[in-house]
């Protein structure tokens, strides 16, 4: 099964758990739009806007995947794994690079730490 999907161009599988009411919540909205579902999941994560959250708890956040992104790339010593991190690092810093852009329009009174309801 593994080789049936090889040459695919969408070969990654993302899976996430929801509550029953949130499924139905989805499923709707999928019938709604007219999409098939995974173009749907696709287009509705890469292109929404991006709430920044700041604080020092999100700095820390932060700091800590750079911490471990160090530490792999310490330890890697196979070309093939060194070139997958750079590109992962690459998309990465491309969308950090996309939101600092989208946000350079926003004053500092729209960088308010929002708590969870």
């Amino acid at each position: 099964m593994a080789t049936k999907n090889k040459n695919r161009v969408r070969n990654r599988i993302i899976n996430f758990r929801v509550t029953p009411s949130e499924y139905e919540e989805i499923q709707a909205r999928i019938k709604v739009c007219g999409m098939p579902k995974g173009e749907y999941f696709i287009q509705s994560l890469l292109h929404q806007n991006i709430c920044i959250s700041v604080g020092k708890y999100q700095s820390d956040r932060l700091s800590l995947e750079f911490k471990k992104l160090r530490e792999v790339l310490e330890t890697v010593s196979d070309i093939d794994e060194m070139v997958d991190i750079a590109n992962e690092c690459k998309a990465l810093l491309n969308q950090l690079i996309i939101i600092t852009k989208d946000n350079q329009k926003l004053s500092q009174d729209d960088f308010i730490t929002k708590k969870k309801p």
